[in-house]
């Protein structure tokens, strides 16, 4: 059984020594986030998916939610640990103060976040999925709307959902054909089926407000024709109250490989009662304002397991005990030694390691980014972090879920035969993960986001920006001549990061293919890149703390072994990654259809 413990101590060490999170927090006018404030908020939620959510990880997996005659019920205590979590005050923690929100940052609540995921995936979707909804609502919805569905959606008495997907479209929602039909009171009567609905139904929540994508009777064909509505499970009245069943149901629960305590429905809309949000055909502009909050969301769901499958393989590798030591035997008194002791286990957790700790940094230096978009009133700082989030969310979002499937694999593998056996929880995590790579756009969908339209659109000045403030910090430490090494290595990727964009972007204007061709290992060696930069800053704040003698001594030693590790053998994986670039599309493309045959 795997015992999740909420990494406390990194991320202190992230938001106060490396990413100065009070020093951010004050002058975004936070005057709650003070550092004890926020230590008690996160020893309690530490203890929240500790006690209450990881014991339920198990249970959610095995019994799984269940569909009877349309109604859904969620596995055993998955509702009564949602009460706690709603008589704790966590739905409304980042929330604003005029809807009973508790206005504290939405940095904060996605460290919680990725622990509530890190503890119990399956149970952590309910609550994320209203966050989409909420924020939808905020940014779109009427004044009546926010009044009637906030309060209730804020403090957790209501959950939603977003209705996207068809099952003739799955990202191409061009293709979308669930109707909104206007009725003479103003209102729309949607009639469609939307499948892989994330908590569309269960029995959590007193009611749930669905954000569902539809067309109006006369909207132009494919994705300018798209309209956004409010449709909840229960209408409720003009003050907010519940008042009678809508015409919608939970027609099936999809068979899942993992995440199987979360409730993936099949909803059909038929004639619901729905409200329409912002304006009409405008629907994914309205669904794109919450977009990067969601990518960074499933991303920080990858670091999560990550986290998780290191956790299992570190106790696990430190009590097997299997052969010898190369170098000859360690605990001379037993009759073999653990297995931390062998270089290839090492490999694999140094590989989880690496990747735990410097995803985290980066996966926090964007939540940051988007603190700034939210609450800063300055608009050059808002545009710049504007721009370094249109750019590192797809990033984040792919290289942490792609990231996971290793390092959850490496979680299975550390246990050998055990971790695949059901009880140590090591499967399960893997299974339970591989969803995350499909979330929010797939790998191949970010990749040409990141490649086509972030930096060839912009015409590079988005990679541009990032570059020129990574190779400001590398100069910075050339001056003080420390880590040298590395950051002649850094600053070589940094030329060859923008030479790849430049050469793909340049063969593209005769063969558009070659985008797509290059995207995919475009965007890998881009994380590669950004985890050397937060690596690097790793690294100088550790050697900064030790030579200050802060205390503390063996955590900064073991960034600075991490860090070794990370430029030596994880780094150098971008020599395979650049090579597929710039091998461009001929190789992927020339084989005839006819030809993929399986004889």
């Amino acid at each position: 059984m795997l015992n999740y413990k909420a990494p406390q101590r990194d991320v202190a060490f992230v938001m106060d020594e490396l990413l100065g999170f009070f020093e951010h927090y004050e002058k975004l006018g936070f005057a709650d986030a003070t550092p004890d404030m926020v230590q008690a908020i996160l020893q309690e939620g530490g203890k929240f998916a500790e006690n209450i959510l990881a014991p339920l990880n198990a249970v959610g997996d095995t019994e799984g939610c269940s569909w009877n005659d349309g109604v859904v019920t969620t596995p055993t205590g998955f509702k009564e640990a949602y009460q706690q979590y709603v008589e704790g005050g966590w739905p409304a923690m980042s929330q604003p103060l005029e809807y009973d929100g508790q206005g504290l940052p939405y940095s904060l609540s996605s460290v919680l976040s990725e622990w509530f995921s890190g503890a119990n995936h399956a149970w952590a979707m309910y609550p994320g999925l209203s966050q989409g909804c909420i924020e939808t609502i905020l940014a779109h919805g009427s004044d009546s709307q926010r009044q009637r569905f906030l309060p209730h959606l804020i403090a957790g008495r209501w959950t939603g959902t977003m209705c996207l997907t068809e099952s003739h479209c799955g990202s191409d929602l061009g293709l979308l054909k669930t109707k909104a039909e206007p009725q003479p009171d103003g209102a729309y009567a949607i009639t469609g089926t939307k499948i892989f609905i994330s908590a569309g139904d269960h029995d959590l929540s007193d009611n749930i407000v669905h954000v569902v994508l539809a067309r109006l009777p006369d909207a132009p064909a494919g994705t300018k024709g798209i309209s956004l509505f409010i449709v909840p499970k229960y209408n409720v009245s003009d003050s907010g109250e519940i008042t009678t069943p809508n015409t919608l149901s939970c027609g099936s629960l999809e068979h899942k490989m993992g995440i199987k305590g979360s409730a993936t429905c099949v909803m059909n809309f038929d004639g619901a009662r729905g409200y329409l949000i912002g304006e009409p055909n405008r629907g994914l502009n309205c669904m794109f304002t919450f977009m990067n909050a969601a990518r960074v969301g499933v991303g920080l769901e990858g670091l999560a397991a990550t986290e998780a499958a290191f956790q299992g393989a570190i106790s696990y590798a430190r009590d097997r005990l299997q052969m010898r030591s190369l170098k000859g035997p360690v605990n001379k008194d037993k009759p073999a030694d653990p297995i931390i002791v062998h270089p290839d286990v090492r490999r694999m957790l140094l590989t989880q390691k690496a990747i735990r700790e410097g995803g985290r940094a980066l996966a926090m230096y964007c939540t940051q980014q988007i603190d700034l978009t939210l609450y800063s009133e300055d608009a050059d700082i808002k545009a710049a972090a504007e721009a370094k989030l249109a750019l590192l969310t797809p990033i984040v979002k792919a290289f942490l879920t792609e990231t996971a499937q290793e390092c959850t694999s490496y979680g299975m593998q550390v246990y050998g035969g055990h971790g695949f056996i059901k009880e140590w929880g090591m499967e399960q995590l893997a299974r339970d993960t591989r969803i995350c790579t499909m979330y929010e756009g797939t790998t191949g969908i970010q990749a040409i986001d990141l490649l086509a339209r972030k930096i060839i659109g912009s015409q590079g000045e988005l990679l541009r920006q990032f570059v020129n403030e990574i190779r400001a910090f590398c100069e910075t430490q050339n001056a003080a001549r420390r880590f040298s090494v590395w950051t002649d290595a850094l600053m070589q990727h940094l030329d060859e990061w923008r030479q790849l964009a430049q050469g793909v972007a340049e063969k593209a204007q005769t063969n558009p293919d070659e985008i797509g061709a290059a995207s995919v290992e475009f965007l890998m060696y881009s994380g590669y890149v950004c985890l050397a930069y937060f690596w690097l800053r790793i690294a100088v704040t550790a050697k900064d703390k030790l030579e200050a003698q802060s205390g503390d001594s063996d955590f900064y030693k073991a960034k600075l072994h991490t860090a070794e590790f990370y430029f030596e053998r994880l780094l150098p994986r971008t020599r395979s990654l650049a090579a597929s670039v710039k091998a461009g599309a001929a190789s992927l493309m020339a084989l005839p259809e006819e030809l993929f045959h399986l004889d």
